[in-house]
């Protein structure tokens, strides 16, 4: 049983306010993970010398569009999987955000 259904069964009201203080906070994370990788972008990635992304579009850039299109969890979750993939033995191409 999720908390979730705990506290829908006790209260609507107070399932309301954790639904609210749950979106309140996911649009926050979301704001600053964009802020991060917009900082990685432009600050950090420049310093480092001959490495390029194997894939298309780049791993920042699909972790903005994840993080945009799915949220910050599971985008998140996504981009990960996807930075761990981006290594030397990788073939890599086109990997379009699902």
């Amino acid at each position: 049983m999720q908390i979730t259904q705990i506290i829908k069964r006790r209260d609507g009201v107070t399932l309301k306010v954790v639904s609210d203080i749950f979106r309140a906070i996911s649009k926050l994370l979301k704001k600053f993970l964009i802020c991060g990788i917009k900082f990685y972008r432009k600050y950090l990635s420049p310093l480092k010398r001959h490495t390029h992304c194997r894939f298309i579009p780049t791993c920042s850039q699909y972790a903005l569009e994840a993080i945009e299109k799915y949220g910050p969890f599971k985008g998140t979750f996504l981009a990960l999987k996807r930075i761990l993939r981006c290594n030397p033995f990788s073939k890599g191409g086109c990997d379009p955000v699902p």
